[in-house]
């Protein structure tokens, strides 16, 4: 006999491991659900479906929703109670998986409530298929998703605002209290919208810009001169300006003029 849901959802509370708090509040999962502008791509991909209900209103939409799920009783819930899945759960692995698996190279939105322990680690992932990804909504602790979308000049401006904005637009549309989960978070959560730069390509090698940036803020308190060492920039590199700056001072578009210097000094 097929588990409930209440049954189903006391087994996932209980796996600890997952990091999640379901939303129980069914406004803001419609509300979620609609931050996307369904635009540019046929494919909607939720990650982390839970119980679904999130789901139930991405199905609404015109286009194919998709949901990747780890959870085994998750993804039988799922498939018993939502016929218009059939063929579209992917009983996998988020951060490990390659959705070309299914995808294809098509562009596709990504969507979810995500897991609050692997969050950052989703959208780290998902910038690595950012050529496929041209929007990008979810719910975030609140903390992350302003980390998200911050500007320059302040502590919560960091490696995640750089590489993410570097490529897209960051939205922060609305918080959500702690009350409207189960389990109940100790923090609030923040909803977020990303969409993709009409140019995205940036003018400098992309793989030296992701490792400036991280270099950068991992001595974020040092004046890039300092805190850039271990690249073995030339004596007169190292006179610039800029390099008297810290790191948490540099636009988007100033570590990209950054990352052109160190590429001019022949690394």
């Amino acid at each position: 006999m097929p588990l409930g849901k209440t049954e189903i959802m006391e087994k996932v509370k209980a796996k600890k491991h997952l990091g999640q708090h379901f939303l129980k509040d069914e406004s803001i999962a419609k509300a979620i659900a609609d931050t996307l502008r369904f635009e540019g791509y046929d494919d909607v991909l939720e990650i982390g479906p839970g119980m679904g209900v999130l789901t139930k209103y991405l199905l609404e939409k015109p286009t194919i929703t998709y949901v990747i799920e780890i959870d085994t009783e998750s993804v039988t819930y799922l498939e018993e109670n939502y016929p218009k899945l059939h063929g579209k759960i992917i009983a996998q692995d988020f951060l490990k998986y390659n959705i070309n698996t299914i995808f294809e190279g098509k562009q596709l939105a990504i969507i979810g409530n995500f897991p609050y322990n692997i969050s950052t680690q989703i959208v780290f992932r998902a910038l690595e298929y950012r050529h496929q990804i041209p929007e990008f909504a979810g719910m975030f602790q609140k903390e992350v998703a302003e980390r998200i979308c911050e500007k320059k000049g302040t502590k919560a401006y960091g490696i995640l605002s750089v590489l993410v904005q570097a490529f897209y637009d960051a939205e922060y549309l609305f918080t959500v209290d702690e009350t409207v989960f189960i389990p109940p978070p100790k923090v609030k959560s923040g909803v977020l919208r990303l969409r993709r730069k009409e140019n995205y390509s940036l003018p400098c090698g992309e793989k030296l810009f992701f490792t400036v940036v991280k270099i950068a803020f991992q001595q974020r308190r040092k004046t890039l001169r300092n805190s850039l060492k271990t690249l073995n920039l030339s004596d007169n590199l190292r006179e610039d300006a800029i390099f008297d700056l810290r790191p948490e001072q540099l636009s988007v578009a100033e570590f990209i003029v950054l990352t052109q210097k160190i590429e001019a000094d022949g690394i």
